[in-house]
């Protein structure tokens, strides 16, 4: 079966830096809805279009096509007496962001003299990043998985 608009695409893949070092790899398939949904990188989901099982892609991804440019502005510090819990860094905390009222996951980068430095953008944020994929398996989505526009099933999203 060949991808397309409407069909349910499992996929193995590896992403690299521009140094060739590994950043990511499945260990089991993702799957994902093809045809605009959001499931995926929009530059990945054009190189696998009309693609079948056990075809491989390649592409560039550049920082805006990944994980978006760096901004500098969601970096904070605050005092480590507004976090809940004793901080370490790594930790992950949510935050809503009064300027596009959306949640944040925060992350804690650093701790020193009472203060929590802490970063709100994606850890490869401002990356240009080599994406290989390998097709597992394609499959007609069902009417449901359209309608919520995302994959259900056993490697995909629950209600």
């Amino acid at each position: 079966m060949t991808i397309r608009k409407n069909t349910v695409v499992s996929l193995h893949y590896k992403m690299f830096d521009a140094d060739g070092k590994l950043l990511d790899e499945t260990t089991e398939p993702i799957e994902y809805l093809h045809g605009g949904y959001d499931g995926i990188f929009p530059l990945v989901e054009e190189m696998l279009e009309g693609r079948e099982i056990g075809e491989e892609i390649e592409v560039m991804l550049q920082a805006d096509d990944a994980f978006g440019k760096y901004e500098p502005k969601l970096l904070r510090v605050d005092d480590v007496s507004v976090f809940p819990v004793e901080v370490e860094p790594g930790m992950l905390f949510e935050a809503d962001d009064p300027e596009f009222g959306e949640v944040i996951i925060y992350r804690v980068i650093g701790i020193k003299n009472g203060k929590v430095m802490v970063d709100g953008n994606h850890p490869l944020a401002g990356m240009s990043i080599r994406f290989k994929g390998l097709v597992d398996s394609v499959r007609e989505a069902s009417a449901e998985e359209i309608a919520h526009g995302h994959v259900h099933g056993a490697h995909g999203h629950h209600h």
